[in-house]
């Protein structure tokens, strides 16, 4: 299936401006230093390719690696009511994003899960970081989930 794009009409604010900015490239920084580990579990640095500008943003979110490789991620947003800007840059373009994780920078094939898939695959992530349950109660939209798999 494809990406869906559904905003809510309720959330907490979106996380944004350049303080945020900051913070993510001090993030990015410091897991790519670090090989992953920011002692709040597995983090990754996702790039994409920004939908409008064409240029890479890299951003650092929490991820849940699956043994085959992959990992799971989610558009949180913080339990905003739009998805964030990096969903929207891979919805544009899922075969053109990067890992980067424990030294290594890995091309990705993004696809959003739909359905049980999804709904086994949520369980699983908000029992192990019970704040993406939270996120998911100050929003009305469903969070996307997204597996990144090695190409």
């Amino acid at each position: 299936m494809t990406f869906t794009h559904p905003q809510g009409t309720r959330g907490a604010r979106q996380p944004r401006g350049p303080l945020l900015a900051w913070i993510n490239r001090r993030m990015a920084h410091r897991i790519r230093r670090r090989s992953g580990r920011t002692g709040a579990g597995d983090t990754i640095v996702l790039t994409t390719l920004g939908r409008r500008s064409g240029e890479e943003r890299p951003v650092p979110v929490a991820s849940f690696p699956v043994g085959d490789g992959s990992w799971y991620v989610v558009a949180s947003a913080a339990g905003a009511a739009k998805n964030p800007a990096w969903y929207l840059n891979l919805a544009a373009a899922p075969d053109r994003a990067t890992v980067e994780t424990g030294g290594e920078k890995i091309p990705v094939s993004a696809t959003e899960l739909h359905g049980d898939e999804r709904a086994e695959v949520w369980r699983t992530i908000t029992a192990t970081a019970p704040g993406f349950a939270r996120y998911g109660e100050r929003t009305d939209r469903e969070l996307p989930v997204i597996r990144l798999t090695r190409r």
